[in-house]
């Protein structure tokens, strides 16, 4: 079995180093064996990387791919792993500019099952980018398809999309996009096909500085690739996370969290 995670890091935003404690504290409780981070930000002499930092307090590998020019440095995604990093390498999206670029991070991560694909992204926020989000996860199910593994795949972050966009309905196998079709599992609507699983809501009020974007809406996944019929894939778990604020009212991010436990191999504890 594997646990995952992912959260959209929000950057240096709020009171930065309050929020790293609630994050930190977060995750001792949670103990991810991966947690994949965006918005993770890069500015020499005035901020460390973030998911450097997080790797060195908990003990985990990391790697880390740039995207974008932010404030002196670069904002991008990240992969945290407990087990070793046997390599990692990412690849720009489509819809680059220089105010604007994202990015795909995949890493293989060592588990005691083999090692396990690992990708991380971030797509273009916008409301009115949904034809860019659609070309991005065309070329993510491509990125994927072309490193192919015997073992469950994870595609994670936060996709800026909710379960009725076509970018996502494409992911799930719902419809068809540039003559493409793919199949992944979505998680959390794997188990919870009736909730509503916000990860962007308006219960917390770091939203409020974005105010212009839609509230309450699912935009963070975790895509497992097919269940197979020896039961590796198999989503045992999935559950919203760091949704709530500590007692001084700081929370972890402007996202919530979102943690999956999933099946690797068919021998016992895997």
């Amino acid at each position: 079995m594997l646990r995952v995670m992912t959260l959209n890091l929000w950057g240096e935003q709020g009171p930065q180093q309050r929020r790293l404690q609630v994050l930190l504290a977060g995750l001792e409780t949670i103990q991810p064996d991966v947690l994949t981070l965006q918005e993770v930000r890069d500015v020499p002499g005035t901020l460390a990387n973030q998911a450097e930092t997080i790797a060195g307090r908990l003990g985990y590998s990391h790697a880390y791919a740039p995207a974008t020019e932010w404030g002196g440095g670069m904002e991008g995604v990240a992969i945290l792993s407990r087990g070793p990093i046997l390599g990692s390498e990412s690849a720009e999206l489509p819809g680059a500019k220089p105010t604007e670029r994202r990015v795909v991070l995949l890493c293989r991560c060592e588990t005691a099952a083999g090692p396990v694909h690992v990708y991380t992204t971030h797509l273009n926020y916008r409301l009115g980018d949904g034809l860019v989000r659609e070309a991005q996860v065309q070329a993510l199910d491509e990125f994927a398809a072309a490193h192919p593994s015997d073992l469950p795949q994870f595609l994670m972050g936060d996709f800026n999309a909710t379960p009725a966009h076509d970018e996502i309905r494409f992911l799930r196998g719902q419809t068809t996009l540039g003559g493409r079709r793919t199949y992944w599992q979505d998680a959390f609507a794997r188990l919870h096909p009736d909730e509503p699983g916000y990860t962007w809501a308006r219960r917390n009020p770091y939203t409020a500085k974005l105010a212009w974007l839609e509230p309450d809406r699912r935009l963070d996944y975790i895509f497992v690739s097919p269940m197979k019929s020896n039961g590796r894939g198999t989503v045992r778990l999935c559950r919203i996370v760091l949704d709530e604020p500590d007692a001084d009212g700081v929370w972890a991010s402007d996202h919530f969290g979102l943690y999956a436990e999933v099946t690797l191999s068919t021998e016992p504890g895997r």
